[in-house]
Order: C-alpha cells, then sequence, then structure tokens
C-alpha cells in the first residue's frame, strides 16, 4: 500500500463553467483488451448518444490494454473518422492501469469510463456525470443493487456481487451499494490527489478507490442503472474474486495500522454548506469557544449521569474513572467533528489516543479532588462530592479546550496556505516493453501534458492538427468537422485557446430526442 506523505488538500467544489471549447468537459474512457468485433458499434452509440443528449464539450479515449487482435486499428480508425474519439495504446494488461493512465493524462474536468460492452443503460450517463458537474460530489457510481435499478443477470453473478459487497461492508464499513459496476466518474482535482493512493492495476482499482475516498469524507454520488448482463463477458471470476478477496486484506490492514495519509484528501474547511457563514455566528477562536462550551456543558451531564449510576455499585475514585473515561470519548468524538470541523475517519483513533491522554489529565486532576475533599472529611455528603468535582471538572474543561486546540485538533489550514496545492504522485509505472510503440507515461497528478508528438505519453504519433479553425465550429450547425485521416488533435492542459468572435464555437444544450435511442432497447 502507498504511503506518499505529499501535502495538499482539495479545492473547494465549484461548478464547472459551460462553453469552453477548448477543452472537452467530459472523458469518457473504454478499457478494452482484444475487443475488436464490439469496440466500433460500442464506440458509435456511445459517440451517437453523447452528440444528441450531453449539453457539454466531451470526448472518448479508447484505453487498449496490449491487445493482440485487431483492436488497436479499429480504435485507430475510429479516431481517425470522428473528432471526438482519441485512442491510447498501453502494452500492459489491466484496467485500473488503463483507467490511472488516461485518467492522471486527462486534461477534462470529469473522467469517467464505462465498459465495452454497455451493460448499463446509457440513459444513467448524464445523472452520473451531473452531480460532479455541478460540484456537488466527488465521486459517481452506478448501481445495480438499488432498489430501483432493473438488472438482467443469472444467478450466479446476482449471488457473487452481493456477496461480495456484503464482505466490503463487514470488513471495510463501506456504505456503497455496488463497487464493481463499471460505469463510475471522478472529478479530476479528486483523481489528481486520489490516485496515488491506489495500488491495485486490476479489477480491485474500482473498490480501493471508493473505500479509500469513503474514508476520507468524499462525497460519493450513486446513481441506480438498468442493466444487462454482456453472455459473452471473458471475465475469469473465480480469478477476479480472489484477486478482490486479497485487496480487500490489503487495504484493510493499511486502514487498521494507519499508513495510509488520507487528510489531504479532506475539503477544505467551509465547503460544507454546514460550515458556511450563518449570520450572528460566531468564527475562529469564538466558534470554536462556543461549541467546546456546548459539548462541554453536554459531556459534564453525562459524566454526572454516569458517576450517579456508577456509584451505586462502587467506591468514588472507581465511578469517577470509569465515568470520565466514558465521557471522555463522547467528548473527544463530539469536539472532532462539531467544534474543531474534522470530518471522515482518517485520523480518528490517532485523536482517541490523544483525547486520552488529556483525559489523563482530567482524571488526574478530579482523582486529586476527591483525595483531598475525602483527607478533609471522612464521611463528606454526597451533594459535597458533586460541588467538588464540577470545579474540578471546571478547571480540567479549560485544561483540555487548550490541549485540543494547540495538539489534538491544530488548525492546518494556515500551514496549508503556505504549501502547494497539486500532489504529485511517487509512483511511476514501469519501464515499457521494448516492443512497446512509446515510453511509458508517468503518473503525474499536476496538469495534464499536452499530448504533442513526441511527448512522453503521445496519443498518437501523428502530426497534430490546430483546432483553431474556422471548420470545427460546424459543430454548432449539427455538422462533424473535416479532419484528415491519422492526424490527431492537440489537447493543451492550460487554458482553453482564445478564438476570434466569428470562428469561437458556441456549444448550445442539446435536448434529447423523444424517440428512443435504437440501441438502448433491450
Amino acid at each position: 500500500m502507498r504511503t506518499d506523505s505529499s501535502s495538499g488538500t482539495l479545492p473547494a467544489r465549484e461548478h464547472l463553467p459551460a462553453g469552453d471549447a477548448g477543452t472537452p468537459v467530459l472523458d469518457v474512457v473504454i478499457p478494452v483488451y482484444n475487443e475488436e468485433k464490439d469496440l466500433e458499434p460500442c464506440v458509435r452509440r456511445l459517440h451517437d448518444h453523447l452528440k444528441r443528449t450531453f449539453p457539454y464539450a466531451f470526448r472518448i479515449t479508447v484505453a487498449d490494454n496490449a491487445s493482440t487482435d485487431a483492436t488497436p486499428a479499429v480504435a485507430a480508425r475510429l479516431e481517425a473518422e470522428i473528432p471526438e474519439v482519441s485512442h491510447f495504446r498501453l502494452e500492459q494488461k489491466g484496467r485500473g492501469r488503463a483507467l490511472r493512465t488516461v485518467w492522471s493524462a486527462s486534461e477534462a474536468p470529469i473522467l469517467a469510463y464505462m465498459d465495452v460492452d454497455l451493460s448499463t443503460d446509457l440513459n444513467a450517463l448524464l445523472p452520473l456525470v451531473a452531480p460532479l458537474i455541478s460540484g456537488h460530489s466527488d465521486l459517481a457510481i452506478g448501481s445495480r443493487l438499488a432498489r430501483s435499478s432493473r438488472v438482467v443477470r443469472g444467478p450466479k453473478r446476482e449471488f457473487i456481487s452481493r456477496a461480495y459487497n456484503l464482505i466490503l461492508r463487514g470488513s471495510l464499513q463501506a456504505r456503497f451499494s455496488d463497487a464493481q459496476c463499471g460505469f463510475k466518474a471522478i472529478r479530476r482535482d479528486v483523481a489528481q490527489v486520489l490516485l496515488p493512493l491506489v495500488e491495485d492495476t486490476g479489477w480491485f482499482f474500482d473498490t480501493e478507490m471508493l473505500v479509500l475516498a469513503e474514508r476520507a469524507g468524499l462525497r460519493i454520488h450513486e446513481v441506480p442503472v438498468d442493466w444487462v448482463d454482456d453472455p459473452d463477458s471473458t471475465v475469469h471470476i473465480v480469478k477476479t474474486a480472489t484477486e478482490d478477496l486479497k485487496g480487500v486484506w490489503r487495504v484493510g490492514k493499511a486502514l487498521a495500522s494507519g499508513s495510509l495519509s488520507l487528510d489531504r484528501l479532506a475539503r477544505p474547511f467551509g465547503d460544507d454548506p454546514r460550515d458556511r457563514d450563518i449570520q450572528d455566528v460566531p468564527k475562529g477562536l469564538a466558534r470554536q469557544l462556543v461549541g467546546f462550551c456546548v459539548v462541554g456543558g453536554l459531556s459534564t451531564l453525562f459524566y454526572l449521569l454516569l458517576y450517579s449510576v456508577f456509584r451505586q455499585f462502587s467506591g468514588s475514585q472507581v465511578a469517577n474513572a470509569l465515568a470520565l473515561l466514558v465521557s471522555a470519548v463522547a467528548n473527544t468524538a463530539a469536539n472532532r467533528r462539531l467544534t474543531f470541523g474534522v470530518r471522515g475517519r482518517g485520523g480518528a483513533v490517532r485523536h482517541q489516543a490523544q483525547g486520552l491522554v488529556v483525559f489523563g489529565i482530567g482524571l488526574a486532576l478530579t482523582s486529586g479532588s476527591l483525595a483531598a475533599l475525602s483527607a478533609a472529611s471522612s464521611d463528606p455528603a454526597h451533594s459535597t462530592e458533586l460541588a467538588v468535582l464540577i470545579a474540578a471538572n471546571l478547571a480540567a474543561t479549560v485544561l483540555r479546550f487548550l490541549l485540543f486546540r494547540a495538539w489534538v485538533f491544530p488548525d492546518r489550514r494556515d500551514a496549508a496556505d503556505d504549501r502547494p496545492s497539486t500532489v504529485v504522485a511517487s509512483h511511476t509505472p514501469a519501464p515499457a516493453p521494448a516492443h512497446a510503440t512509446h515510453p511509458a507515461p508517468t503518473y503525474a497528478t499536476g496538469p495534464a501534458p499536452s499530448y504533442a508528438t513526441g511527448s512522453a505519453t503521445p496519443y498518437a504519433t501523428a502530426p497534430a492538427p490546430t483546432w483553431a479553425t474556422g471548420t470545427d465550429a460546424s459543430r454548432a450547425t449539427g455538422t462533424d468537422s473535416p479532419r484528415a485521416t491519422g492526424t490527431h488533435p492537440t489537447y493543451a492542459a492550460g487554458p482553453a485557446p482564445a478564438y476570434p468572435a466569428a470562428q469561437a464555437p458556441r456549444y448550445a444544450p442539446v435536448r434529447p430526442h423523444d424517440s428512443t435511442e435504437p440501441g438502448d432497447e433491450r
């Protein structure tokens, strides 16, 4: 499991602007291996669906996983014929490897993938990516196990799918319903920071990505899908299940040991609507004091209740220790979430351990107070004990707040402002074999490189034409722009190039047709 300790946090979510002609908003990746028969109808059907229903610029990327049949030739021909299609060749197999490579290099703000068999109904694609475009969610997945999903598949696959998801819920406390549906999307800013932590390069890639995202407190949107099983699927069920179980053990072990740095996957404070400014609500230190006092008051009542209960069958020292221990755990958890705004499960065990140290200090203060009371009076009244404990707890509360603020939950936002916001992955793929057509790409998580001829991660070796031509604007009229066979567009990673007013393409939203798409009928 990678333990990249690079610093950095995710930026606040923002709604993506429409009408950016220089960069596609959506990049749909189709990983393939020896799919010479199914690739072309899949790409053409997906392209037709996106042209008719998707209101933003898009790209379809065929990620070839070292196919040995005519798949590369089919992909190259589609790339030459359809402007929105590109082809990426890898010399190593693995769906996770293909997705990591293309997603890491893509400049599109929304990244998605789907299986080549198109088992998932395409009408779910726009609902899948809409919450990512709007800035509402970080990842989105299609779910075949939702109540409203309509799924056609055999009992064997149904049993394996549900059993696997039950294992995830029981072992990794996963709350998403379907880990292996080949229909997912992610925001690029999230992928830049999340992908370096994902180790698997095969079928477990999806599960590992979702588990880490969920543990980090990222928002995962689920879309019920209509799904029809592909009877010609070449997936080896037993082998895949075995590898998945190994992945579950590896990820669970890493999470239990705390070797994963998930804090940098958290959104900044203020991104959650509950953190936004509300009139008459204090900010900064004052806000934390208000929250701490509220939590402290409730914790004190909880402590006194527990002490009164435990005192019925134990001595004062034992009752005090037990009541303080239970209330301290609850107090730390409440302050972590409500007072200091820490979300997600990352670092929760460490915070509780530090909270127990603070508890030890409070125990020493309160126990010392009881010892002093016992020395002063051989048989103090119960009300006197409570009064002494309240005074001791007030002193311990002040010290607890100072330790919480300075040690347990320090404010790292100021330090984060001084650190670079991008995180460079520490992992690079193994060198490509000697027969590879291009050098192996580096999994960079910074700005996407330009796919120009001769670069480290070219999509094609042919000269790259310029998109800024008058003919390209023909898309607004419903016609395809001319494109020479064998050429490949340059995908610039920076801001969209400036177009003259007469040539700037306008991507008006396209309304879905009333008629049903021919390929969508099951």
